[in-house]
């Protein structure tokens, strides 16, 4: 005889984790806090809404709209015994999102969220907030440009051509979990963005004598005389421009004329292979400036000059470069004389067009060219021959003595920042870095971006920084452990089951839970249940992540 069989079978791979780390960070009840309900709102509270979405976005790598409510109707049974809730047909639709992203697009209740949400992080994961990084970028896409809105036209290193909208982050060492985010229009340069988002990190951790790290748009004096004034440590580097060559030559004089000895820096790779070796010395200088409102600071500023032999050797061959090119322009200027060759006959003309070439490669100083007047009276022409083009070799080797150097700078005394603490400080500018690849990339998808609206742009970014705060701690918490039980994990990577790694990568984690079905049979009344069965490397990694293999087994189980 055949019975009836009824069979529901629901993908649930890493979801299942990914909401327990979104409960032990509490999100759900911290949305919920500043985002109520609606007296006539029914259906899921919007902290749920949030943190289901969110598990979709970190799991698919994918932040569309129209195509959650069948994601959430193929996992229903799962999501509702997980979060302990029921989900309605109209929870996950294209109308409740946008209200969603609205909410969130709200800059006093975003902040609320980041500010109570810090605060909640550093205390559940016993985090030690000492270093901030502050840096921008930019997410460029096919959208119309309207005169005060979020996407313009602006200098981008993605795609010029598109308009774009701006991120501003600060993101705490050694996870990169954002603290505070600011969505601004997209023509805005960096520069006058540091000094509000350092006040809205400030605001949002709530700490003294923090250390805040970002590239040379940061060094601007009333960037760095804010920072002072409101006792907080910056660290950034000098660009090359103003003053700054005349004060390096300044500096490495004097350190070679009293034979300052140099101290030397062993970096690591991301990999825990070893860098790059660094050397340099310390100095101090007093600065005297006027914060922003007016108010007169000084301090007394550590000054790092830093040589990396790779930067140098790099320099070096890009002058080289430079100066070929440049050669073979100058040669180019007055070419034989034939069919469709144009002639100089004006001298003016020759070292007007001679130096413009010399300036835009940077040489000036550096090459030589002779030149010599040519007269053809048969032929009634005269023209312009340059003979030859010569390196200035003294000029380039007093030119060189530069190369390789850098100069960081920071008001933190030396008791707090040493020379090697700064140098190796500012190296892992790749932490904040990763994050931004996050954002664009395949783990969080912001390019291209599926909305139009403002606020919808607005406030999806924000919804998307909440998805990098889960990928970060989860990578964090793991390293963590890892070193503390002084295990590496193998089994990671398909492509080579036996390498072993203490590192892994959020996304390298997450892939290991692929293809975890759970299996709901219904036989005449009668419900039985089966759930792949965990491997014991993803066992392992829910434990080393603070859970129980029992997040994934209790599905056995019905509620209720």
């Amino acid at each position: 005889m055949n019975l009836p069989l009824n069979i529901l079978s629901e993908r649930i791979d890493d979801i299942v984790l990914l909401l327990h780390v979104m409960m032990q960070m509490e999100l759900p009840q911290l949305l919920n806090k500043h985002l109520p309900r609606h007296w006539k709102q029914e259906g899921l509270d919007w902290g749920w809404v949030i943190a289901i979405w969110l598990a979709y976005i970190v799991s698919q790598g994918d932040h569309r709209k129209v195509v959650v409510r069948e994601w959430v109707e193929q996992r229903r049974q799962m999501l509702e015994q997980v979060c302990g809730i029921e989900i309605s047909e109209t929870d996950f639709s294209d109308d409740r999102l946008s209200i969603v992203l609205k909410h969130l697009s709200e800059l006093d209740k975003w902040q609320g969220i980041e500010q109570d949400l810090n605060s909640r992080t550093v205390r559940i994961y016993r985090l030690v907030a000492e270093t901030v990084r502050l840096d921008a970028t930019t997410i460029s896409g096919e959208h119309l440009v309207s005169k005060d809105g979020l996407f313009q036209f602006g200098y981008s290193k993605d795609n010029p051509n598109l308009a774009q909208v701006k991120l501003m982050m600060s993101s705490l060492d050694p996870l990169g979990m954002p603290v505070a985010t600011t969505v601004v229009s997209g023509e805005q340069a960096d520069d006058g963005l540091y000094i509000p988002a350092f006040e809205q990190g400030r605001r949002s951790l709530a700490e003294a004598d923090l250390m805040w790290v970002g590239d040379c748009k940061m060094a601007a004096i009333t960037t760095r005389s804010h920072i002072h004034h409101h006792q907080h440590y910056y660290l950034v580097p000098l660009a090359r421009t103003g003053q700054l060559p005349e004060l390096l030559a300044q500096w490495l004089s004097e350190m070679r004329q009293t034979q300052a000895e140099l101290q030397q820096v062993k970096t690591e790779r991301y990999d825990g292979t070893e860098g790059a070796r660094l050397s340099g010395y310390r100095t101090v200088r007093v600065v005297e400036a006027e914060t922003p409102q007016g108010y007169p600071v000084c301090w007394h500023e550590q000054v790092f000059l830093v040589h990396s032999l790779v930067h140098e050797n790099r320099q070096r061959q890009g002058l080289e470069n430079r100066m070929a090119t440049a050669t073979e322009k100058l040669l180019r200027l007055t070419p034989a004389v034939g069919r469709g060759r144009k002639q100089i006959a004006n001298e003016g003309e020759l070292i007007q067009k001679a130096e413009a070439i010399v300036k835009l490669h940077q040489v000036e100083g550096l090459l030589n060219y002779a030149f010599m007047f040519e007269s053809q009276t048969k032929m009634r022409q005269v023209r312009y021959q340059i003979t030859q083009v010569h390196r200035n070799e003294i000029e380039i080797e007093a030119y060189q003595q530069n190369f390789g150097w850098r100069v960081y700078v920071s008001n933190a005394p030396s008791q707090k920042l040493s020379f090697e603490q700064a140098t190796l400080t500012y190296r892992d500018e790749w932490i904040i870095e990763q994050g931004f690849h996050r954002f664009k990339g395949k783990s969080l998808g912001a390019h291209p971006m599926f909305v139009q609206r403002d606020d919808q742009v607005q406030g999806l970014l924000n919804l998307l920084s909440l998805g990098l705060r889960v990928l970060t701690l989860i990578e964090f918490v793991l390293h963590r452990q890892l070193i503390q039980t002084q295990e590496t994990l193998q089994g990671l990577y398909r492509e080579n089951p036996k390498k072993t790694t203490t590192n892994p990568s959020t996304e390298r984690i997450l892939k290991v839970f692929d293809n975890i079905t759970l299996s709901i049979v219904e036989v005449e009344g009668q419900i039985y249940r089966h759930l792949t069965p965990l491997t014991s490397l993803q066992e392992h990694i829910i434990r080393l992540l603070g859970f129980s293999p029992r997040i994934y087994t209790d599905l056995l189980v019905k509620s209720g």
